[in-house]
């Protein structure tokens, strides 16, 4: 049995996981016994009838998504700031937005952590870009701004051999002006996956260590879009999280911003469109040319009055499900294959050169413990020096 806990605590950790008393002591192992439910066992120990055993708590740490010293706090934690939700969906009680909620507490977490390593150092700087556009509305303006901002090159961005090189090309231009680029889409494990219909970015507009979320669940054609329009979230100084359909006037002028530095409104006008199969063609076409997603272009085409609403729709579904047939048999081709690649490559990749320079300089000067820095990378502690040691190059 583990003494001293406050039972609020465990109140709390539940509620906030979405769960009810009969499911969360389904899935945390807590049988009936002596005549009493499992549903009412949970009950009572909330009641602070009787403590929890370890064992009992691991389990409610593993399916109430809180790290098992939560249960020790000593009283129920004021809420992170979060920013602006900016989606329309889904309410509070869903299973995937528990699952964001836990997400998006360890970003602010490990950015709270680097906020406070870049604090140390005397020749810290504010990032320059953020909230220089504060009050700013108008995309075209904005857009220009933007590119400026990170010195982007859209050419460049074109000449990328892949969308996915394409993002590389553009995480790097926002990494070098003091952004960090995180690509998240679960919370560690493969079965608390985010579908992008629930999350697509996220963006905290701090203006010492700004972060941005890219949720990697989604297309990588689709990666460098999110990126930019979590980026004008920085410039114009509104934290938040974005997804689904834009809602209000900053998810459409973030969303028109992205749009108007990745293509011109002259190849959207000129991209011939006659009905039927052979608009999926064109639209193929300009987005494999501007290195984009294919929704991304038929929304575009839908803004500029070229497709109707439904059109559109038909357009979006058709590119999601074929993408997610995709998505499906590449897993199945994968599934029985050995090897693939290593996990210390694919973790670095998803955290960014910037994340891990600072955990690097950290270490070495000794402002950060493994145990820390461990946090700060979202890894367990035995896994730091291997993650941050230097990737050998090849040699001619």
């Amino acid at each position: 049995m583990v003494a001293g806990l406050n039972p609020e605590i465990l109140t709390w950790a539940r509620e906030t996981a979405g769960l009810d008393l009969e499911t969360a002591a389904r899935k945390i192992g807590l049988n009936a016994a002596r005549g009493v439910s499992g549903a009412d066992r949970l009950a009572a120990l909330e009641a602070g009838d009787g403590t929890p055993t370890m064992a009992q708590l691991r389990n409610m740490s593993q399916n109430y998504h809180r790290p098992l010293l939560t249960f020790y706090m000593t009283k129920v934690p004021v809420p992170a700031e979060l920013g602006q939700d900016f989606r329309s969906l889904p309410d509070q009680g869903d299973p995937s937005n528990v699952l964001l909620a836990t997400l998006l507490r360890d970003v602010k977490a490990r950015q709270s952590l680097v906020r406070d390593a870049l604090e140390d150092d005397e020749d810290v700087s504010e990032v320059a870009l953020v909230g220089s556009q504060a009050g700013v509305r108008d995309a075209a303006r904005l857009s220009n701004a933007l590119v400026e901002a990170i010195g982007f090159s859209r050419a460049e961005f074109r000449a990328r051999a892949s969308a996915e090189e394409a993002f590389g090309y553009l995480r790097a231009l926002a990494e070098a002006r003091g952004v960090f680029v995180l690509l998240a889409g679960d919370c560690g494990h493969w079965s608390t996956a985010i579908d992008v219909g629930i999350f697509r970015g996220f963006a905290i507009a701090d203006e010492v260590a700004p972060f941005i979320v890219v949720n990697d669940q989604d297309a990588k054609a689709a990666w460098s879009f999110t990126l930019l329009h979590e980026l004008a979230h920085l410039l114009i100084g509104e934290s938040g999280v974005s997804g689904g359909p834009p809602q209000g006037d900053v998810e459409q002028l973030c969303n028109d911003t992205a749009a108007a530095s990745l293509i011109t409104q002259a190849e959207v006008a000129s991209v011939p469109l006659v009905g039927g199969a052979r608009d999926v063609i064109q639209i193929d076409a300009l987005a494999q040319r501007a290195r984009v997603s294919r929704s991304m272009i038929a929304y575009q085409l839908f803004r500029a009055g070229r497709l109707t609403r439904g059109r559109w729709e038909e357009l979006r579904d058709q590119f999601r499900t074929e993408w997610l047939a995709l998505k499906a048999r590449t897993k199945e081709k994968n599934r029985g294959s050995t090897g693939g690649p290593d996990w210390y490559v694919v973790r670095r990749h998803r955290l960014g050169a910037a994340l891990l320079s600072i955990a690097r300089q950290g270490m070495a000067d000794g402002s950060l413990t493994p145990t820390r820095a461990a946090r700060m990378l979202g890894v367990k502690p035995m896994a730091v020096y291997p993650l941050l040691a230097e990737p050998r190059r090849a040699t001619a």
